[in-house]
This record gives C-alpha cells, sequence and structure tokens, in this order.
C-alpha cells in the first residue's frame, strides 16, 4: 500500500511538471506575438530583436521544468521496482540526475521542436520588417 501512495505522489509531480511546461509554452507564444503586435512599421530595428529574450528564458525554464519531469520518472521506475516494505517516501532525485542532463533536456527533441522553430518564425517576421521599411 505504501508503494502506490509513493507512487501516486511521484505522479502528480510528473503530472504538475507536464502542465507548467505546456503553460509556458503558451505564456512565450503569447508574448513573442504580443510583442511583434505592438511593434509598428516606424519601431527601430533592435525592437523587433526583443522578441529573442523571452524565447531564450523561456526555453530554459521549459527545459528545467522537463529535466525535473525526467528526474521524478527515474524515481518512479526505481520506487516501481522496490518491495513495499523499502518504501521510505524519498522524493529526492539527485542521484538521478547529473549536470550535462539540462543540456540533454534544452536540445531534446521537444525542446528543439517547439522553441527552434519560434524562433525561426521570429527571425523572418523581423527579416521582412527589415526589408520592408
Amino acid at each position: 500500500m505504501n508503494k502506490i501512495e509513493h507512487m501516486k505522489m511521484i505522479q502528480s509531480i510528473i503530472e504538475r511538471m507536464s502542465r507548467n511546461s505546456f503553460a509556458l509554452k503558451g505564456w512565450v507564444v503569447t508574448l513573442v506575438a504580443g510583442i511583434f503586435v505592438l511593434s509598428d512599421k516606424d519601431a527601430d530595428r533592435t525592437y523587433f530583436f526583443i522578441a529573442y529574450i523571452p524565447i531564450i528564458i523561456f526555453w530554459g525554464i521549459d527545459s528545467y521544468y522537463l529535466l525535473k519531469e525526467r528526474l521524478f520518472r527515474k524515481l518512479y521506475n526505481n520506487v516501481r521496482c522496490k518491495e513495499d516494505s523499502q518504501i521510505d517516501f524519498n522524493m529526492d532525485t539527485s542521484d538521478f540526475g547529473q549536470k550535462r542532463d539540462y543540456l540533454k533536456a534544452v536540445f531534446s527533441k521537444s525542446e528543439l521542436g517547439f522553441y527552434f522553430p519560434l524562433a525561426l518564425v521570429a527571425t523572418c517576421i523581423a527579416m521582412m520588417h527589415l526589408l520592408w521599411k
């Protein structure tokens, strides 16, 4: 019974990390779109490059949540393999991760597949503005 409760606790954390990641993606799209909408034809060229700031910041934060989610998945798997008598409700994930794991999260398919195209779209919009000015 302790095993199931511990696994439920870990699963709720994994779900929260996933929801946070989804919310961050929504916020970054909203901010980048807002930056371009608020900029007008007479805006300074550098104003368009401000859109990269939220992309970079949110990419880093989102990667952190992905890293944490992965660590809790490893903890979940570890708890799954234990006997019920071995369950101590430990939520420490430091045994499962290394520093390079953050870079793996930054350059994972799910992060690159979202933030890189967003940066490309921002670049295209900035270039179109510069060419049409």
